[in-house]
């Protein structure tokens, strides 16, 4: 099959995919501490285990501190103020007078956000097969959401959950601006900025800290399905580009209703059927894109971890092996050649 053997050997799809799975499972297991817990002080607590606990994982490792060119540090802070900052609190605004039915059905234009402002405004290539795809797996995700009573509330409150789609969405596409920086300083940034707003939200409306056991495990979750998971969903967006990441990530919701009835006991649905029969194929279309072309690379100046391959052919003061992976500032010459590719970090043309 053209294609397959491709996305094989690319570690964005499985990122990607694993990335969609862990954060699809958060939701069954959240639900189960929505009882003592009001929803917005638990997202809150979820970031902030996200957060948190990736802080703590990169002083074990004693992990290098990033360095943070200007420029990337302007992407990365408006990714985290537009995700982190003013998403969550439009949603919040949105929620207060809208049924959580209707606000579920409306979060799925985060994906298609994402897609066209990477296509039509950061100018990602895609064709006919790829925008299939990801109206399939968008299909998918509506079937799962719909609502068996439509009540999307007022205007008001329907364009703020809209709203909050649409930062969202720059979230996602600013971020793969930074997506060569370490993954998991990107997601503690993320986590710690957005669990205070939620946490902040939360404790002005009312809400209470739960008990000491609950937070804990709240804070467990948040850090496999939010920090985790956004580490992966960095390290594809470094290797698929915004759009075909987010499709990916937009089976999230089908993982989570899989765990909710293999593990939870909940009922297998009609629903879940076509929704899964709706996402396999838009993936299917997406493993199968055969993106092969005549490209030029323009001159590029960047540091990331990387090996000598086609893409990184310059020299060193001192031997590197070709097979050693390595960090430094290095500059791509211009290149024009043939070869199959996503469009990753070294590939951000049009068409």
């Amino acid at each position: 099959m053209p294609g397959m053997k491709f996305w094989r050997n690319n570690p964005g799809v499985w990122a990607a995919l694993v990335a969609a799975l862990l954060f699809g499972a958060g939701t069954p297991f959240a639900k189960l501490l929505l009882g003592p817990v009001s929803p917005w002080l638990l997202a809150g607590l979820l970031y902030l285990g996200s957060g948190a606990g990736l802080a703590i994982w990169r002083a074990v490792r004693q992990t290098q501190r990033s360095q943070v060119s200007r420029r990337d540090a302007g992407w990365l802070a408006g990714a985290v103020v537009a995700g982190g900052v003013i998403a969550p609190a439009l949603l919040m605004w949105g929620l207060v007078t809208m049924p959580a039915a209707g606000a579920s059905l409306l979060l799925n234009a985060e994906g298609v956000l994402t897609a066209l402002i990477a296509w039509f405004v950061f100018r990602e290539n895609f064709d006919r097969r790829i925008a299939l795809g990801m109206a399939l797996i968008v299909s998918g995700a509506l079937v799962l959401s719909w609502p068996t009573k439509i009540e999307l509330g007022t205007v008001l409150p329907a364009l703020a959950v809209i709203g909050a789609c649409l930062f969202w969405a720059i979230d996602n596409n600013l971020t793969r601006k930074v997506a060569l920086l370490d993954a998991s300083f990107i997601a503690m940034t993320k986590g710690l900025v957005a669990g205070a707003v939620n946490t902040a939200i939360a404790l002005s409306l009312g809400a209470s800290m739960p008990a000491f056991a609950t937070t804990l495990a709240a804070a467990g979750v948040g850090l496999v399905s939010y920090g985790v998971s956004l580490m992966l969903f960095v390290v594809a967006l470094r290797h698929l580009g915004t759009a075909r990441t987010g499709a990916y990530f937009s089976t999230a919701p089908f993982a989570g209703a899989v765990i909710a009835v293999v593990w939870l006991g909940e009922p297998l649905t009609a629903e879940l059927l076509i929704a899964g029969a709706l996402m396999g194929a838009g993936v299917w279309l997406h493993l199968t894109e055969t993106h092969d072309h005549t490209h030029t690379h323009e001159p590029l100046e960047h540091t990331h971890e990387h090996e000598h391959d086609d893409h990184h052919q310059h020299t060193h003061d001192f031997p590197v092996s070709a097979s050693i992976r390595h960090t430094h500032i290095h500059r791509h010459v211009p290149i024009t050649h043939s070869h199959r590719h996503f469009p990753d970090a070294h590939h951000q043309h049009h068409g």
